[in-house]
């Protein structure tokens, strides 16, 4: 592991008294502690490195314990490392040497410059003034990347084998300037579900609902269907179902200052009780077979 990055808790489990609801949540990009020797192998400051984190959605989810669910949060910066992408998706342009020729670097996200290893923050700028060892890389995806996706699916599984299904709620958050394509609609929230293939439909509806209910415009899978995450521990035909849930960060932070809003305990109050909501909608499904494996 680079210096510096064992110096923080990589990332943690908040666990419940006692779990009592099918769901585990997830906040894989609101970390943000920065090793040193990271930010000082990067040209950007100390404000504009931050600007891909999915800016205190871990507090926002905080409550997930006190509902019955486990709250999976990662403490890493999404720019030091990207858990909501394959294992090997990089970009040889950013490192001195050959990559290992099972790396996937014909992505989309690669090509964007996001990929396990980001090249990129928000808005296109560049995070570091020289390349990377490939060793440096890999060391992330072994010391960081692959710990933490093990951790989720055990999370998953052992919640499978309690309740005979398993939802998993991915949360992130947006850019204030993100809008519908064809509309100009500028969404409150996003839930996206892989185009169905993710979650169940109802499952799916009833996020809308809820949020719908509480006064926001929720839209769904556009432009945002699921990362990594959702797609690859969504399994409805087998009683797993994931959702990723964007939460446009205009309603709770300040863009410029990354400073929370005055209403930004309200909305964590709002999601609190959207966590409620769900767990009693997806009994209810429960109970006549809508979640069960097909």
């Amino acid at each position: 592991m680079e210096p510096g990055a064992a110096d923080f808790k990589l990332f943690e489990v908040l666990e419940p008294a006692r779990q009592t609801i099918p769901f585990v949540y997830n906040s894989p990009h609101s970390g943000r502690h920065y090793p040193q020797e990271f930010l000082e192998s990067s040209r950007l400051d100390g404000v504009s490195i931050r600007r891909s984190e999915d800016h205190f959605v871990d507090e926002l989810f905080a409550d997930a314990p006190l509902r019955g669910a486990p709250l999976l949060v990662a403490h890493f910066p999404r720019a030091y490392v990207d858990v909501n992408r394959e294992p090997y998706e990089l970009d040889p342009r950013m490192f001195t040497g050959p990559l290992p020729s099972y790396a996937n670097s014909n992505s989309v996200r690669v090509a964007g410059g996001l990929g396990t290893i980001p090249r990129i923050v928000a808005e296109n700028m560049e995070i570091y003034q020289r390349r990377l060892t490939v060793e440096e890389g890999l060391s992330r995806i072994e010391q960081i990347y692959k710990p933490y996706h093990a951790c989720l699916r055990r999370l998953v599984a052992r919640t499978h084998a309690e309740f005979g299904t398993a939802i998993l709620i991915d949360c992130h958050s947006m850019p204030g300037n993100i809008r519908v394509a064809g509309s100009g609609l500028r969404p409150d929230f996003i839930i996206g579900d892989r185009y169905g293939t993710s979650a169940s439909a109802e499952l799916t509806q009833a996020a809308l609902e809820i949020l719908a209910d509480f006064g926001f415009t929720a839209v769904r899978n556009k432009p945002y269907a699921g990362g990594f995450i959702t797609e690859h521990y969504g399994r409805p035909a087998r009683a797993l179902h994931a959702l990723q849930i964007e939460i446009n960060r205009a309603i709770y932070v300040d863009e410029e200052t990354l400073e929370r809003r005055r209403d930004f305990a309200l909305l964590a109050e709002i999601l609190s009780s959207f966590i409620q909501r769900m767990a009693l909608y997806a009994a209810d499904l429960g109970g006549d077979g809508a979640l069960a494996a097909e």
